[in-house]
C-alpha cells in the first residue's frame, strides 16, 4: 500500500510538471506573439528600407558617387520651399516622367505629384491614426481618408496593398518613432495646371 502511494504521488508529480511545462510555453508563445514596440519599431525600419520609401520621400543630396539621402530630411517628402519640376507639353504628350532635382518631385501624363512627408510631424503623419495609414497604402486615398483622392504615382501603393496587417503596424510604428521634420508638401496639381 505505501509503495502504491509512492508511486501514484510519483506519478502525478511527474504529470503535474509536464502539464506545468506546457501551460509555460503556451504563456510564453502568447506573449511572444505580440512584438514589443522595439520590434515591432525595428521591424518597421528594415521594411521602410529594404521597400524603398527613401527613394522618393527622402529629399536626395548628389554626392561623388550620385544620390544620397538627406539624413537631416529622411522622410520628409518634396520640401516647401524646392521648386516645382516643370515639363513641357510635349513630353507630357510622350508619356515622359520630370523628376525634381532631390527625386521628391515628379511631372507626368497625371499632372504634378509630390512625395509626402511621411515623419512624425503634424505636417507629415504625426496626426495620423493606423486606420488611416492602413486606408492609404491598402485603398490608395490621399491622406488614408476615403473622400479624399486617389494617391498620384509614382506612389506604388498597388504594390504594397497586400501587405500583412503586422507589416504594417510595423511601418505605421516606425514612422511615428522618425525624428519629426516640419514641411508641408504642395498639393497635387492635374495636367495643365
Amino acid at each position: 500500500m505505501k509503495k502504491a502511494l509512492i508511486f501514484i504521488l510519483t506519478v502525478s508529480g511527474f504529470i503535474w510538471v509536464v502539464s506545468s511545462c506546457g501551460s509555460a510555453k503556451e504563456d510564453q508563445t502568447s506573449a511572444s506573439a505580440a512584438p514589443s514596440k522595439d520590434n515591432l519599431v525595428k521591424r518597421g525600419n528594415y521594411l521602410v528600407t529594404s521597400m524603398g520609401c527613401n527613394d522618393c520621400h527622402s529629399p536626395k543630396k548628389m554626392g561623388p558617387h550620385g544620390p544620397f539621402v538627406d539624413t537631416a530630411r529622411a522622410l520628409s517628402g518634396f520640401q516647401s520651399d524646392a521648386p516645382v519640376p516643370t515639363a513641357s507639353a510635349e513630353d507630357v504628350a510622350k508619356h515622359q516622367i520630370v523628376f525634381s532635382g532631390d527625386l521628391t518631385g515628379f511631372v507626368g501624363p497625371w499632372g504634378t505629384s509630390f512625395a509626402a512627408n511621411i515623419t512624425s510631424d503634424g505636417t507629415g503623419i504625426g496626426n495620423w491614426s493606423l486606420d488611416q495609414f492602413k486606408n492609404a497604402i491598402r485603398n490608395g486615398k490621399y491622406m488614408g481618408l476615403k473622400e479624399e483622392r486617389m494617391l498620384m504615382p509614382p506612389m506604388p501603393w498597388e504594390a504594397y496593398r497586400n501587405l500583412s496587417d503586422a507589416d504594417l503596424e510595423a511601418i505605421f510604428a516606425y514612422l511615428k518613432s522618425t525624428k519629426p521634420v516640419k514641411n508641408v508638401v504642395p498639393s497635387y496639381r492635374p495636367p495643365g495646371k
